[in-house]
């Protein structure tokens, strides 16, 4: 047992780069579940009309972190290698590509909001909301997003890049103001405070947006400013230049994590769509359930940003034995601790969607959802530190076929099947698909402990990366 377990200095090197991330998505996301309480008040329309237009942003998040997650494994590797030019250059390559991206989500979330919307809305048995006002509602507030859509973009670029370098604190103080900005807002724009108009869902939106600004203006100021502590960032702007020899590396690596997170992302919602083919109900539990369980799945989430740190550094410097010896050890305190997590989600479960002005049948379901969530919360995060863990070593066509193609081909066409062709209630299809998970966990450990990702990436000569 002694080979799971770390020395004071390997849990204060977890702590120190996982607990400024902890912190700043754990307050975002606590947060937005106050947000969420605050337009549940404004009825069931509301909390699935929000709702549904996250499922979309949600695609473009996941394509920002998909498109920069592949110079993010070389500027890690990089920082590693104490290689500046080439850390300079992956900054570089991430600007352009997440402007690249956001331009493609803005032609297509700006020309077909409306259709991607309606196939959320389905009727059913249990009537619950007007399927017209969830559509109207949720137009609004995705036509407002779209203003976010681009400092969302530029802040990941700025933030990862500060995170790959060791320099947490920006990131995480930039996300405390903008999710302070974001509440406030929420509260006077939501209800109408302090002279303003009560705005409803609009006031949310409106709310997010002028947060990102904030973040990114934060970012984009102390970094420029104090330069000096960010030497990557020195002559940042004097060109837009990548060498072509390093957008082929990152290309090569990085588009797999591109097409992982659209279609993993893809797959996500469209696993959402199908469980909406039973009613609104169904969509307005479920977004209580995940709202509320997104607080405890920052802990995780952030120790598989640690995972992907850690490694990432030991590969680069060619400590291949360290790197293994860390994932074991980050793997097991991942697991002690999403069992805690896990255990205080069910136990806390039954009292939370007793915020939400919504019917008692919706927030029954919402407590039975999150106990479910708890009970996987260890194989969740099992499958996340894998996931990272591959990708810290390059091995991205691998966590193509771990992640997106696993949801597509198992969990995708089994809730299909038992939504559609069986009358089996939505808790059990919800739990019956979470368990098919653990046949990636299979995977995962069989790919891990095969040590196909114990490998530096950026060892060959670098010379042109100025």
């Amino acid at each position: 047992m002694k080979k799971y377990f770390g020395n004071k200095a390997f849990y204060k090197t977890v702590l120190l780069i996982s607990l400024p991330v902890m912190l700043q998505q754990g307050l975002s996301s606590f947060v937005n579940f106050l947000d969420n309480v605050m337009v549940g008040s404004l009825g069931t329309e509301a909390i699935s009309g929000v709702a549904i237009a996250n499922q979309l942003t949600f695609v473009y998040n996941l394509c920002i972190f998909g498109a920069l997650s592949g110079a993010s494994i070389f500027a890690t590797q990089f920082f590693g290698a104490k290689n500046v030019d080439g850390i300079r250059s992956c900054f570089r390559f991430k600007w352009l590509i997440g402007v690249a991206v956001f331009l493609v989500a803005l032609l297509v979330i700006g020309l077909f909001s409306e259709p991607l919307i309606s196939l959320f809305l389905n009727e059913s048995e249990e009537a619950v909301g007007d399927p017209e006002l969830v559509l109207s509602l949720s137009h609004d507030y995705l036509q407002i997003m779209l203003l976010g859509l681009l400092p969302f973009a530029l802040s990941q670029v700025y933030s990862t890049s500060l995170r790959e370098t060791k320099h947490t604190i920006i990131p995480m103080v930039s996300g405390i103001i903008a999710v302070v900005v974001n509440f406030g807002l929420n509260y006077i724009l939501i209800f109408g405070h302090l002279g303003f108009e009560a705005m409803g869902v609009r006031g949310a939106a409106i709310a997010t947006v002028v947060s990102r600004v904030f973040e990114l203006g934060v970012l984009v100021a102390y970094v420029h400013v104090f330069r000096k502590n960010y030497p990557f960032i020195q002559g940042i702007y004097k060109t837009l230049r990548v060498p072509w020899d390093l957008v082929k590396r990152i290309s090569l690596k990085g588009l797999p994590l591109l097409v992982n997170e659209f279609f993993w992302s893809m797959g996500m919602t469209t696993l959402f769509q199908i469980y909406s083919v039973r009613g609104l109900m169904v969509v307005t539990a479920l977004n209580i359930s995940s709202t509320f369980s997104n607080l405890f799945m920052v802990i995780f989430s952030s120790l598989g940003s640690a995972t992907a740190i850690i490694i990432g550094q030991h590969l680069g410097a060619s400590e291949l034995e360290e790197a293994k010896d860390a994932s074991r050890k980050l793997l097991f305190l991942t697991f002690v601790v999403t069992v805690i997590l896990g255990s205080t989600l069910i136990i806390t479960s039954k009292y939370i969607p007793q915020f939400y002005n919504t019917t008692a049948d919706i927030r029954d379901l919402a407590t039975q959802l999150m106990m479910v969530a708890g009970l996987f919360f260890p194989m969740y995060a099992f499958n996340m530190q894998c996931y990272f863990t591959l990708r810290a070593g390059g091995v991205t066509f691998a966590t193509i076929l771990f992640d997106s193609v696993f949801l597509w081909v198992v969990m995708i066409p089994f809730g299909f099947i038992l939504t559609h062709w069986t009358g089996t209630s939505i808790l059990l299809v919800y739990f019956f698909v979470q368990l098919s998970e653990l046949i990636k966990s299979v995977i995962g450990y069989a790919m891990i402990k095969k040590g196909i990702w114990l490998k530096n990436i950026v060892a060959k000569p670098t010379e042109a990366l100025a």
